[in-house]
């Protein structure tokens, strides 16, 4: 059992540090440099996840998990892409708003993972339709624990 605590709070260190690094990585002015970085944010999370319940780690079963999870978020990205086009406010709103996105969507994509692992899977039993719903609400909670930490910031 302590191994299972320990390994929980290892990843929840983990979530937290790659949320603050997702944050950045989405507050980025330029669209396409911010989704590379906030998508290698993401793929060290589950690589550094992987790491702490000894599951092998393969980057493009990764990739495809980001995507089918994360995806669906990626019509809010393109606007936040585009809002970053318009000058002044625009891009503050934007930039703001890219941050709480993606540092929540970070910590949803991370507590999906620590659930599947600590249940025994790993990526190759990976499921995202089984797991949608749970990161949908993942992704909510994120929203709320970023908004209390980092007060000011809305969507």
């Amino acid at each position: 059992m302590a191994d299972t605590e320990t390994n929980t709070a290892r990843a929840g260190q983990s979530i937290k540090h790659h949320r603050l690094a997702a944050a950045a990585a989405g507050a980025l002015p330029t669209p396409w440099v911010g989704w590379a970085a906030l998508a290698g944010v993401q793929l060290n999370l589950l690589r550094c996840l992987a790491n702490i319940y000894g599951v092998e780690f393969s980057a493009q079963i990764g990739k495809s998990a980001i995507g089918a999870l994360v995806g669906s978020d990626l019509s809010i990205g393109v606007a936040l892409g585009l809002a970053k086009a318009l000058p002044g406010p625009g891009l503050i709103t934007s930039m703001a708003s890219g941050g709480l996105l993606g540092a929540a969507s970070t910590y949803a994509l991370g507590k999906v993972f620590v659930q599947h692992f600590e249940s025994g899977n790993t990526f190759l039993t990976f499921d995202p339709e089984k797991v949608r719903a749970y990161y949908a609400r993942q992704y909510e909670q994120g929203k709320e624990d970023v908004r209390k930490n980092f007060a000011g910031l809305k969507p």
